[in-house]
């Protein structure tokens, strides 16, 4: 694995960034809007994975509130806050670094809305380091389809034989499968793997690093 160089596609939620509590902050302050209790994080972290759209449908399941209305609350509360207690895994700022400078490409694939997604890469000074970065908006399809990997692959012009993906949810490992290419499961994030499985699994992005 480690004699050539590899492109590497990394999820963001759960995978790169720890952004469960500034999500939690913004879905509940949006339930407040309505006059809703507030879901504990762990709750709203489970409905993180297949974009906000989801996210929010169901952070209002089980009430009459239009979606429609409850997203255009939410989005830019969390636009407001969105690096207010957000941060990147520990290792993840060395371990890109390293992981470029041996010769690897980066990109990533994410569900995260485009802007949301830019505005957090750019905060933590990353997002000039990914050759790729695919989200939602910007793309018109999001994982678990295959398309987003795909679409990266031939930007990048590596064969599935160098193409690894690392995520923490089953929709990066079902999306990395249908693409015909390896995956990466992490466990310290907020996804399951369901009923997909991983080429290797990892419990730190130190022992994703120590792959390549």
């Amino acid at each position: 694995m480690k004699n050539s160089p590899k492109l590497i596609i990394f999820d963001l939620d759960g995978t790169l960034i720890d952004s469960a509590r500034d999500l939690a902050a913004a879905v509940n302050e949006m339930r407040r809007h309505f006059d809703l209790p507030p879901l504990d994080v762990a709750t709203i972290t489970g409905y993180v994975g297949n974009g906000v759209r989801l996210l929010v449908t169901r952070a209002v399941q089980g009430t009459a509130i239009n979606v429609d209305e409850a997203l255009r609350i939410q989005v830019p509360i969390y636009r407001a806050h969105i690096v207010d207690d957000t941060t990147l895994y520990p290792g993840v700022y060395e371990g890109l670094g390293l992981l470029r400078d041996r010769g690897h490409v980066l990109a990533v694939a994410t569900n995260k809305p485009a802007e949301a997604c830019d505005l957090i890469l750019t905060h933590f000074g990353i997002r000039d380091w990914f050759a790729s970065v695919l989200a939602g908006g910007r793309f018109p399809v999001l994982k678990p389809e295959p398309d987003m990997i795909l679409d990266i692959m031939k930007t990048a012009r590596m064969p599935p034989n160098d193409t690894w993906v690392v995520g923490d949810n089953y929709t990066d490992l079902e999306s990395a499968r249908r693409a015909g290419v390896r995956s990466i499961f992490v466990t310290y994030g907020y996804g399951e793997p369901g009923n997909e499985k991983p080429t290797l699994t990892c419990r730190s992005f130190g022992e994703v690093m120590d792959q390549f």
